[in-house]
């Protein structure tokens, strides 16, 4: 009875100085080895336990930069810090490019009445003054120079238009577009998606075919490297900052003037395909959608994109472009097509407020439907 009796009283010390030993070796080890987690490392470390919640240090580069390298970030790190200007009245700057007649007016004066005050005109023609029929476009021609396909001045004409937009304080969207581009949604729902959203939509996208990283010209070296060599549409729509950074860069700009254009070393690169995406993949590549808000058809993997005719203009066509929620990059090798969903502030939305190419043939025909196939709210 007595040995029944002491055996459990001699197991229970046991137990308590195996847990006591256990607790102590844990403490010791936590000391020696703070845990990663920020309230553990707060418990039980003695060190400075802020630095588990600081942001990753910068990314060291590969090279010593250049002194235009060096002087080029500072600027853009700045005016990227620098809050855009406020204004009581945001606008939209519509910017045209156009060789000259735009036959769309009609429709886009449609788009424009009652929002008068949210947007802006700019009209770039390059081979002769257009006969505007819209007072949505009088006087609002721009000085413009002479623009070949494929050629800088394509993308100096971009840059002519945004310079003069930005003279106005209330323009805080930019957008590109062409004498072919016609409106997908209402204004409203435009105004909206561009307004309530930080980032430009400019597109960029990785090609490895012979008409993109093909295009690259070992020249651009050091400042651009062949893995930072991006293709996209030009076809944009950035914010009042992207647009201050292109005025200012001087750097990438020279280095696609002068080895990104028509034969150059047996090679076709044209610059309005490959600067902007190129130069925004660079320097603020978290800033851009990496996709553009205007539609266009490249299916046929030709020089250039589908052009639609008055026949292809039905109410299900039109209002299947305005549905359309995943982005489809056809890249110069046949073998590969990039997908994706497209996204605004993080939700699966619309990819396009535009589209691009149609023949002036359909322009009574978009007239007809255009009530019917902009229903979208955001």
């Amino acid at each position: 009875m007595s040995g029944s009796r002491q055996r459990p009283y001699l197991k229970r010390p046991v137990w308590i100085i195996v847990l006591v030993n256990f607790v102590i070796l844990f403490l010791i080890a936590a000391y020696l080895y703070p845990p990663a987690t920020s309230a553990a490392c707060f418990i039980f470390s003695p060190t400075d336990c802020t630095l588990l919640n600081q942001p990753p240090a910068p990314k060291i580069p590969t090279r010593e930069l250049t002194d235009d390298e060096t002087i080029s970030h500072v600027v853009i790190k700045e005016i990227l810090k620098t809050p855009p200007i406020e204004s009581n009245n945001p606008k939209i700057a519509f910017l045209f490019l156009t060789p000259g007649q735009l036959p769309f007016e009609p429709l886009w004066a449609k788009f424009f009445q009652g929002h008068e005050g949210r947007f802006s005109v700019y009209v770039h023609a390059s081979k002769e003054k257009p006969v505007h029929t819209s007072h949505y476009f009088m006087d609002r021609d721009i000085h413009s120079e002479s623009v070949s396909w494929g050629k800088i001045s394509m993308v100096d004409a971009e840059r002519r238009l945004l310079a003069q937009a930005l003279l106005d304080p209330d323009n805080q969207q930019f957008v590109l577009l062409s004498e072919s581009c016609i409106p997908l949604q209402t204004f409203d729902y435009v105004y909206n998606y561009l307004m309530l959203t930080n980032v430009s939509f400019i597109d960029s996208f990785v090609d490895l075919g012979p008409h993109g990283s093909g295009r690259y010209s070992e020249h651009m070296m050091p400042e651009v490297e062949k893995d930072d060599f991006r293709k996209g549409s030009q076809w944009f729509s950035m914010k009042r900052q992207h647009a201050i950074i292109v005025m200012a860069d001087s750097l990438y700009y020279t280095k696609f003037r002068y080895y990104c254009k028509p034969n150059m070393e047996g090679r076709n690169c044209y610059a309005d395909e490959h600067y902007l995406p190129t130069f925004f993949n660079m320097i603020d590549p978290v800033g851009i959608a990496k996709r553009s808000v205007t539609y266009v058809d490249w299916s046929e993997r030709k020089w250039h994109p589908k052009s639609f005719k008055a026949e292809d203009i039905t109410l299900k066509f039109l209002k299947n472009l305005t549905t359309i929620d995943d982005v489809v990059h056809f890249t110069s090798d046949e073998k590969r097509m990039l997908t994706g969903p497209c996204t605004w502030n993080g939700i699966k939305r619309p990819c396009y407020l535009f589209a691009r190419k149609f023949y002036p043939e359909t322009l009574e025909r978009l007239m007809f439907y255009f009530s019917n196939y902009t229903t979208l709210s955001v």
